[in-house]
């Protein structure tokens, strides 16, 4: 009888193993596999169990290894907008399309929701009021499953991927999913992995160079002192409430208290990584188009690396953790706004900064680790390509979701979809000297430049030996822009909407783009 019991309890006890087949959490009903290439499945079971995954006509089989993890690989996926079964073992996955897929990444601009950009942006508005079958959303909440586009699920999911998502699949006709992984307020350091970072060696090299000025003791002691002060105004902060709450006022916002810090190359507070291992680690693998990224307010949090260096680690990380080779990374170009617009009765442009006269006095130069300029660089790292701000309206938080989705959904479809449509404004290519005169060489004009705003094209400065700039007089040349002064006969630099805030400065392409800030020199 003893030995009856323990068979049957052994047989129940395999039984329930076997039943253990299970997906990773991003394959779920209704969502979109990537078409024209090779499509990983993966999740877990018993170890040593056989998985079958069929799909399409095609079965693959995998054993899963002695920790439980299983993975196959579809063969390349045709497109197809008409619900299929996915079936795993015993399990079934029903509604999946075959389309485009991209991940949507950053902060806060990526983070925000439908409904809390509807009531300024008429547009999203607009859109966030129909259904889309072929557009399928997987939010990062504890819900982690795809759902179909319609206004119960559009209101509660990313603004700007949304935006991006809606006019791209209208535009190409084929299924579109969209992953979205971002939290408000984060720093850059936190979306790459620790591995990525560590083993970068740029990020490595100009940590080097900060280390051998920073005092690592000294900054700790001023952050301490910052403690007692902040803890006092706390305290004054609590009273202050407790007397608003009397007095029947709004209470005053809480003191906020200083940043840690911390030594060279490591986080000031938080760990390096750990919204990537929350949030995109689970994506990983899963086959994509590209990535579409929104981030730059919170600067990296690591001590020492900047922006540029940690972004680079951090594209160069995520394409290797993808194993897809360089897949399409696009980015919004920080600061929000900025610039004037081509024209303001269109959609993109109607809370663009309004166009200025050119100011008697040079403004001041930008911050050169957070301006329009800094962040175009992001372009010299393969198939990276920026999303042009300065004409879409200002703010930390610009309310025009729409126009930013609808820009960066033509610079995709120009760069994954081979558009010919133009999606960048004039950019610096080089530039020659030759008496008294410089002449800009630029690419994507596009449809040729243009000037637009005012009687004249505005916005260069030239300066000579003596680093001394003044406004300079500036005409169209082909694709050129030759630039003058009276002022300065013998030009040695040139620079263009060299200011964080440059309304004045009008060049642009017929396609309607701001050309970008830029400088010859590195004074």
């Amino acid at each position: 009888m003893k030995s009856s019991l323990t068979l049957l309890s052994l047989l129940l006890l395999t039984s329930a193993l076997h039943a253990e087949v299970k997906l990773s959490k991003v394959f779920t009903p209704h969502m979109v596999l990537q078409r024209g290439m090779a499509v990983p499945v993966w999740g877990t079971a018993a170890p040593g169990e056989k998985v079958e995954v069929s799909f399409a006509g095609q079965t693959k089989s995998a054993t899963a290894d002695d920790k439980g993890a299983w993975r196959v690989k579809l063969d390349a996926l045709k497109v197809n907008a008409e619900p299929q079964v996915l079936t795993v073992n015993d399990t079934k996955i029903d509604d999946v399309l075959v389309g485009e897929v991209w991940v949507g990444s950053g902060q806060s601009n990526m983070d925000m929701v439908v409904s809390s950009y509807v009531k300024d942006d008429a547009v999203l508005a607009a859109a966030a009021q129909k259904s889309y079958p072929k557009l399928r959303l997987l939010r990062r909440d504890a819900a982690a499953t795809w759902e179909t586009a319609t206004p119960e699920t559009i209101t509660k999911f990313s603004a700007l991927l949304f935006s991006f998502g809606f006019p791209l699949q209208q535009k190409l006709d084929v299924p579109v999913g969209l992953m979205v992984g971002a939290v408000g307020g984060t720093p850059s350091g936190f979306w790459l992995s620790e591995e990525m970072y560590r083993s970068d060696a740029a990020c490595a090299e100009v940590v080097k160079k900060f280390a051998a000025t920073y005092n690592y003791e000294a900054e700790k002691a001023k952050y301490d002192a910052a403690k007692v002060i902040h803890r006092a105004e706390a305290a004054k902060w609590k009273l202050l409430v407790e007397a608003a709450k009397k007095d029947g006022k709004e209470p005053p916002r809480r003191p906020r208290g200083p940043q840690g810090v911390g030594k060279a190359g490591e986080a000031n507070s938080g760990k390096i990584g750990q919204l990537f291992e929350a949030f995109i680690r689970p994506y990983v693998g899963y086959a994509i188009t590209g990535v579409l990224w929104d981030h730059g307010e919170s600067r990296t949090n690591i001590v020492g690396a900047p922006q540029y260096e940690v972004m680079g680690a951090l594209i160069k990380g995520w394409r290797k953790a993808w194993g897809q080779g360089e897949f399409p990374f696009i980015y919004v170009q920080k600061p929000s706004g900025g610039g004037c617009a081509w024209d303001y009765t269109h959609p993109q442009n109607t809370k663009a900064d309004p166009f200025r006269p050119q100011p008697p006095v040079l403004p001041a130069p930008p911050a050169l680790d957070y301006c329009h300029a800094y962040f175009a660089s992001f372009m010299q790292y393969p198939n990276t390509h920026m999303v042009i701000s300065s004409d879409l309206g200002a703010g930390i938080h610009p309310v025009l979701k729409s126009a930013y989705g609808a820009r960066a959904a033509q610079v995709a479809q120009s760069v994954a979809y081979g558009s010919k449509a133009e999606f960048l404004g004039p950019m610096y290519a080089s530039h020659a000297i030759s008496g008294g005169q410089v002449t800009v060489k630029f690419t994507h004009t596009g449809k040729g430049l243009a000037f637009k705003n005012g009687d004249k094209l505005q916005g260069f400065m030239l300066a000579g030996a003596d680093k001394k700039f003044v406004w300079a007089d500036a005409v169209i040349e082909g694709k050129t822009v030759v630039v003058s002064s009276k002022d300065v006969s013998q030009p040695a630099a040139v620079r263009y909407a060299w200011s964080n805030a440059f309304q004045w400065a009008n060049l642009f392409n017929q396609d309607g783009l701001p050309a970008q800030p830029f400088r010859t020199d590195e004074w």
